[in-house]
């Protein structure tokens, strides 16, 4: 069979991932093969807009497709999101100017009720303070245009649903209190510190915490009509505050609120599989993709998912990644030295299985054959 119709066959969805593997003889056949599925995706009008990077050694192949204008256009990455506060967190980690074992209280001094005295800065890296992943005002707070500080008092007082050490339990708000810790220790204001220490060293030059240096008509659009409900859920009451919003755009939440490309998210992953010291010492950006939550039921590294659940059949141990309500995913693997970053306008409650898991699937189980 002609490589051509190998594809064009197996983007129909007829091949499994054994014969996907036995088809794809480098790393530019496992591309065209996973482009080729986006694209069929893109064709059927399923997902408006994503695009790919898929990078081991000195292979690089990068592609945008539907309305997503060239490779360069920026997306709403969600959640991948918190991979970078993190790295922001741990570069003042590197300089000593805060512990993993310091209480967060210690940074905001109003976080010392109850419990919440004992949360580390290792705990809200971890999801395993106790803090929720939203507050139970989120919405009223997104639909009243609420300022981050209001999110900040929010956090602040939002009951515990746990001891905190004792559990796993995703929190969104923990990482919000961490950018906060970072903002009184820096004075300057979070995006600004990530702009400066984390985006200009490693040459991403296309990312931002919030809409950065982009006009409303730059950035990729969602497809909010299967939104996460803390985003509107596609309500028609929601435009002003939802993933499309100017609001929501400019607001640069630290959990999920930049904006980047394909390209860039692999810089920043690559950053971790080679450290070079650029932004982190290389000891500390492996420590952040290793498991700190030994005894739990859920291994997370420091703001990385190191569980591997999401990223590829194939993946080693030591994989590790993110992916992003909006429909994004960026995983790397330290065994292959593989890195896939799939950007889509497709919420995740639909790409994932569509989309996200096939082709993560895909590229894992051709480099685990080659």
């Amino acid at each position: 069979m002609k490589r051509r119709q190998f594809i064009s066959t197996a983007t129909a969805g007829v091949f499994t991932g054994v014969h996907f593997a036995a088809a794809a003889s480098s790393m530019k056949d496992t591309f065209d093969i996973a482009a080729g599925l986006i694209q069929t995706q893109v064709d059927a009008g399923k997902v408006e807009s994503a695009a790919i990077d898929i990078r081991r050694g000195s292979f690089t192949e990068t592609r945008a497709f539907g309305k997503a204008a060239s490779p360069e256009a920026p997306f709403l990455i969600a959640s991948i999101t918190k991979t970078m506060t993190a790295a922001g967190i741990m570069i003042l980690v590197d300089r000593g100017e805060l512990k993993l074992s310091d209480p967060v209280s210690k940074y905001i001094p109003e976080f010392s009720k109850g419990d919440r005295k004992d949360i580390t800065i290792k705990q809200v890296l971890t999801h395993t303070s106790g803090l929720p992943d939203q507050l139970q005002e989120n919405n009223d707070l997104r639909k009243a245009h609420a300022p981050m500080k209001e999110f900040v008092q929010g956090a602040v007082r939002t009951p515990l649903l746990f001891k905190p050490g004792t559990k796993y339990s995703y929190q969104s708000m923990g990482i919000l209190l961490a950018s906060e810790v970072a903002r009184r220790i820096t004075k300057m204001q979070f995006r600004d510190f990530l702009k400066q220490e984390v985006f200009v060293p490693l040459g991403m030059k296309h990312s931002a915490l919030g809409m950065g240096d982009y006009e409303m008509s730059e950035v990729v659009r969602g497809q909010i009509e299967n939104a996460a409900p803390e985003s509107g859920a596609g309500a028609a009451g929601s435009s002003d505050w939802d993933w499309n919003s100017a609001y929501w755009r400019e607001f640069g939440a630290p959990w999920g609120g930049a904006h980047s490309t394909a390209g860039d998210v692999a810089i920043f992953l690559r950053s971790f599989l080679k450290p070079d010291g650029k932004i982190l010492k290389p000891e500390t950006a492996r420590a952040m993709i290793q498991n700190h939550n030994q005894g739990l039921d859920r291994p997370r590294g420091l703001g990385f998912d190191v569980s591997t659940k999401y990223f590829g059949k194939s993946s080693s141990e030591k994989t590790f990644g993110h992916r992003g309500s909006t429909g994004t995913i960026a995983w790397a693997d330290p065994e292959t030295d593989v890195s896939c970053v799939i950007l889509t306008s497709l919420p995740l409650s639909v790409s994932w299985e569509l989309l996200l898991k096939p082709v993560t699937d895909l590229v894992s189980g051709i480099v685990a054959d080659q």
